[in-house]
């Protein structure tokens, strides 16, 4: 499984958020991993190994073509 991820990636965990999704975007991505809720959006930080643990996929975010030139 690919468990390369960026920021502002969407990723889906093993487990859903007591709302009923299990679709995150990736806010801050460093020592701990800082994920925002798609529906609710509540954010949760953990530390990197428990956030690759509870991931089950990434969906990776598309750059448009303003975003590339900043």
């Amino acid at each position: 499984m690919d468990k390369d991820f960026k920021l502002f990636d969407e990723v889906i965990m093993k487990k859903d958020h007591a709302c009923g999704t299990n679709l995150w975007i990736i806010t801050r991505n460093g020592a701990d991993v800082k994920i925002k809720c798609r529906y609710c959006g509540r954010e949760i930080m953990m530390d990197r190994l428990e956030f690759i643990k509870k991931l089950k996929k990434v969906i990776k975010f598309e750059e448009t073509e303003d975003e590339k030139k900043d």
